[in-house]
């Protein structure tokens, strides 16, 4: 196809000096996107054409524009709409489209008058008025551009560019196309064959094969391990590349006193340039002054002359809560409230000295939960579920003291290898001193919990010596044998039998075979948000899966758009397969999640429907639909176009900026010139008309 056109084009090119691209595509009826594809293909071949990019912009109406053509504008239906006695302003206003906006130009045109001695009555001021804006907008050739400038900021008019080429023809423009030779083979040296070939010429500054040089740290490996699982559950990633904080945030904001032995040189990394922070929200900073040194919101503080000089002193940050606290102030800065999930994975600085187990730069896993009423039992219960996803069941907690979380506690596990129970984070509820001041009400509260990064990764890869993974005696051989990370997710809360299975935390895998748990999946569908990617991936999966599909109709849910009756109809079998698929159509909403109970899994939601099915498929067929097998990177780069996406499908403040997101396709895909899940649940989308 892409011949014949490229062909077409140079036959139309041959009867004219130029073309325009835009033009091509009206010549042939064709995509201008395919037209562009032809005319690169004809680039590579050699100089049969020039081509010289050009950019034009184009005036059009927009959706109120069209509504002014068809009506009129919005003053002359004000007028229209007064009797010859007058008409009552909130008469108007109820039967006139945009009449606010209408009211304004018609008095500001002098066509309309407020009467002196009834304020609500609107009279007519002359007899008759001609609609300039409508004509203007009928034909928009004679309109002067300051014309167009001011009907744009009234939203009638916006300008849009569009980009093509202009075609001439080359040095050695022909009209049609031979295919050149790459190598010289025993073929064309017999009967001097090749005399008659044209050949396409040596690149000699084009790159070699990159050579197979890089590998992922096994701290790298885990980390992007944990994070799926944050997002599994339906957590957002705080910004944590701010290494250098204030007092302030680290320490103040966190109800931490100016006293403390954690803000002793001798525990904390200060920075001498710049020693100081000036830049702070003033009227927070003086109630978190106040709730220090006098107390507040029922606390009576700390009783200490709370000094803005210790606040300002700038540090390595020692902890990445010094970013959940300002997460949780900008929050509210908002001026309203709404549950969140915040997540983060990254480095912290303390003074510590350095032995097998503690070094001066570490990586703090953090994640909060920000709700209405929530308690101690809520804070278990997600620790529970977040430490069951890492294959980690049998937990239990220690009353503990932090100073910016009450109650706070320390989690422990039992090591069934080490027969004994070890810590392995921490955990609390943030105090109102902390909350109260940023405006956080009062019936919310904020969980949350850590643990390092490092100590698991030892534990997955076999390592005792904490400087054998990270520092200058790291052995890049063990970087480059170790294989990838996958967390054994355990699918019972029970002991295992198996004492020495059970003595891994961690698991490695590269196994085709699908695992038990994954063989029967329940997939609960909104039909308010119908993941209509599903289909798409399905399709994909039936290629080298025998897949069965079962829809059901939950009993809260009375009937389903007659566009629903038959999705996914084309894969119900009920035929022996490798998986077995329930769709159950119930009103869930859209917090996506995932659940694993005993012999299936849970999933909610579009993103996380799929992430799961892209990494089933990549297990049997990697090169099929690319996602984790080009590394985290690329991994984390589609991850973020898919929570940008459910981010503005189900926000109806953010959909104006849907069209942003294509602003991240750096070619024809989100992922250049290869086609990836961010793309087919893009398409879904769109399909919703969002």
């Amino acid at each position: 196809m892409t011949n014949e056109l490229s062909e077409k084009i140079l036959e139309h090119l041959s009867k004219c000096d130029k073309v325009n691209s835009l033009d091509l595509a009206n010549i042939f009826q064709e995509d201008h996107q395919k037209v562009i594809g032809a005319i690169k293909s004809i680039q590579t071949i050699g100089n049969i054409i020039n081509v010289e990019q050009i950019s034009t912009k184009k005036w059009e109406l927009t959706e109120e524009g069209h509504h002014v053509l068809k009506f009129g504008s919005h003053e002359a239906a004000v007028y229209n709409a007064i009797s010859e006695d007058g008409t009552p302003q909130p008469e108007i206003m109820k039967i006139v489209p945009y009449a606010k906006v209408g009211i304004s130009k018609a008095l500001a045109a002098g066509w309309i008058e407020i009467d002196k001695n009834n304020k609500s009555l609107i009279k007519k001021k002359v007899s008759s008025i001609n609609d300039v804006a409508q004509s203007h907008l009928m034909n928009l050739t004679d309109v002067p551009d300051n014309v167009k400038q001011d009907y744009k900021k009234r939203k009638l008019l916006q300008q849009t560019v569009i980009k093509s080429v202009i075609l001439t023809k080359g040095e050695s423009f022909m009209t049609k196309i031979v295919k050149q030779e790459a190598d010289v083979t025993a073929d064309l040296l017999l009967n001097d064959a090749w005399k008659e070939k044209s050949f396409k010429p040596y690149n000699f500054d084009a790159l070699g094969s990159a050579l197979d040089i890089g590998h992922l740290h096994p701290l790298l490996k885990v980390r992007s391990e944990f994070r799926k699982i944050f997002l599994e559950m339906g957590f957002t990633e705080m910004p944590t590349n701010n290494y250098v904080e204030s007092s302030f945030w680290n320490f103040d904001a966190l109800f931490q006193p100016q006293q403390h032995p954690a803000r002793d040189a001798h525990d904390t990394f200060f920075i001498s340039d710049p020693k100081l922070s000036t830049n702070f929200p003033e009227d927070y900073l003086q109630k978190v002054k106040k709730v220090h040194s006098v107390g507040g919101y029922g606390s009576q503080g700390y009783r200490y002359d709370w000094k803005i000089e210790e606040a300002q002193k700038n540090l390595l940050r020692t902890h990445t809560t010094a970013v959940s606290a300002r997460m949780l102030h900008k929050l509210m800065s908002n001026g309203e409230f709404k549950p969140v999930k915040y997540f983060s994975i990254d480095r912290v600085f303390r003074n510590e000295t350095l032995d097998a187990t503690h070094l001066a730069e570490f990586h703090q896993i953090e994640g909060v939960v920000a709700d209405y009423n929530l308690s101690l039992g809520d804070l278990i219960g997600v620790i529970y579920e977040f430490f069951r996803k890492l294959g980690i069941t049998q937990l239990e907690f220690k009353p503990a003291y932090n100073p910016y979380t009450e109650p706070s506690m320390e989690i422990f596990c039992y090591h069934n290898g080490l027969g004994k129970w070890i810590e392995i984070g921490n955990s609390g509820m943030f105090r109102p001193e902390m909350l109260l001041p940023m405006g956080v009400p009062e019936n919310v509260n904020v969980i949350a919990w850590g643990l390092s990064l490092e100590r698991p990764t030892m534990i997955k890869y076999g390592l005792n010596n904490i400087r054998d993974l990270v520092g200058p005696k790291v052995d890049l051989q063990m970087v480059h044998d170790n294989p990838f990370c996958r967390l054994e997710k355990n699918t019972s809360r029970s002991v295992r039998k198996n004492e020495k299975e059970s003595e891994e935390l961690f698991t490695c895998s590269t196994q085709e075979k699908i695992q038990d748990n994954w063989k029967k999946m329940v997939i609960f569908c909104d039909p308010k948000y119908p993941p209509y990617s599903l289909e798409t991936i399905l399709s994909i999966l039936k290629k080298i899966f025998k897949i069965s599909v079962n829809v059901h109709l939950h009993s809260s849910v009375e009937k389903i758009a007659p566009s629903l009756v038959k999705f996914c109809s084309e894969f119900i079998d009920k035929k022996e397969n490798d998986l077995t698929i329930i769709v159950i159509w119930r009103n869930v909403g859209v917090n996506p999640r995932m659940n694993i109970t005993g012999s299936h899994q849970e999933i909610v939601g579009e993103i996380n429907i799929a992430r799961f099915f892209n990494r089933l498929i990549e297990r049997r067929k990697p090169n099929l639909l690319r996602y984790e097998s080009k590394g985290v990177n690329y991994a984390n780069k589609i991850d973020n176009i898919l929570d940008r996406i459910h981010e503005i499908s189900f926000n109806s403040n953010s959909r104006n900026k849907f069209n942003s997101l294509r602003n991240f396709q750096v070619g024809p895909y989100f992922s250049g010139n290869e086609i990836s899940i961010a793309d087919i649940v893009f398409q879904s989308v769109c399909r919703q008309g969002l």
